[in-house]
């Protein structure tokens, strides 16, 4: 019988991390900077558990779980749940596409942030803010003036941003967010603020394929998609993005004025995985019920019992 399960993370100790997740998102794990959590990851470099397990050894023994998509072979799912908490600026960095990132063996990362909190004048980088070259960016890149060419964007608490495999960004200063990506960890860096890291030696650039993979098309500003909240007795619902690689819906329960809790609707086809960013309750299915909490990361197997939920919480709810 296919039942949820809850996850535990990877940690990530990048430079530029805080600490924030484990204040204030109940992550308790004894790293500094706890810059990310993969919440939901098959990817080897940084895989998520279940009971002492590895979610990819999981599924390779139960592929039934994946469902029929058909970027899931071999116990590998098609995206990357995670929690980013940015205390400072992430590098400028770009992503390749599924074409490019091919070449090295791995999917490409298109994503998609969920802004869950943002201190007053965060920003985000969101691609160009006038019509550059490839020249020109690369120029800039080397002299350390590339912020000059960068259109920013101010973030808020609630905000959705879908970010294409090609666009130029990063995450500001004061940023923490959901992010759900394609099961890739390519990353090239075009600048890292002459940072240094905990060998005293400068991370890494890749300017040359960062130019390669790059979308120079001026994107001015950023308009939040249009989105509609959907009520029910007991909880509402509101699509944040659908591209081809996943879906992202923004859950909000209270069952507690609710004749009847609201039922998650599973299927045969497809997985769904739950990221619970605020409050707490209950997954309640049969006879069994699992209690979640903010920060709490489920997998729901395809085809998996019918589950009711019941408390007051918000999550997101990723299926592909």
């Amino acid at each position: 019988m296919n039942e949820p399960f809850l996850l535990k993370p990877f940690p990530k100790d990048y430079l530029w991390g805080g600490n924030r997740l484990n204040e204030e998102f109940n992550k308790n794990i004894n790293v500094y900077p706890l810059a990310e959590t993969w919440e939901c990851s098959t990817h080897p470099d940084g895989q998520s558990t279940f009971a002492g397990r590895g979610l990819g050894e999981i599924l390779n023994e139960h592929p039934e779980y994946i469902g029929s998509h058909p970027n899931a072979m071999g116990g590998n799912l098609p995206v990357i749940v995670k929690f980013i908490d940015a205390k400072q600026k992430l590098s400028v960095q770009v992503h390749p596409d599924d074409e490019y990132a091919a070449r090295e063996g791995q999917l490409g990362k298109t994503e998609m942030w969920y802004v869950l909190e943002a201190d007053k004048g965060a920003e985000i980088i969101y691609g160009f803010n006038g019509k550059v070259t490839a020249e020109e960016v690369k120029r800039a890149a080397e002299a350390g003036v590339i912020e000059n060419y960068l259109n920013k964007v101010p973030v808020k608490k609630g905000d959705v941003f879908f970010i294409e495999a090609g666009t130029v960004h990063a995450l500001g200063a004061g940023c923490l967010v959901a992010e759900i990506q394609e099961n890739s960890n390519l990353t090239y860096r075009i600048y890292d603020y002459d940072r240094i890291d905990n060998n005293g030696k400068k991370r890494r650039l890749h300017l040359n394929q960062a130019l390669e993979v790059a979308d120079f098309n001026v994107k001015s500003g950023y308009l939040q998609p249009m989105r509609v909240l959907k009520y029910r007795q007991g909880y509402a619902a509101e699509k944040l993005c659908r591209c081809k690689y996943f879906e992202v819906d923004r859950v909000l329960v209270n069952s507690s004025e609710a004749p009847a809790p609201p039922a998650l609707k599973t299927s045969a086809l497809s997985f769904n995985i739950l990221l619970f960013i605020e409050g707490a309750g209950f997954l309640a299915y049969g006879e069994k019920e699992l209690a979640v909490k903010k920060g709490d990361c489920v997998f729901v197997p395809a085809d998996c019992v019918k589950i009711n939920l019941r408390g007051s919480f918000c999550m997101l709810k990723i299926n592909c």
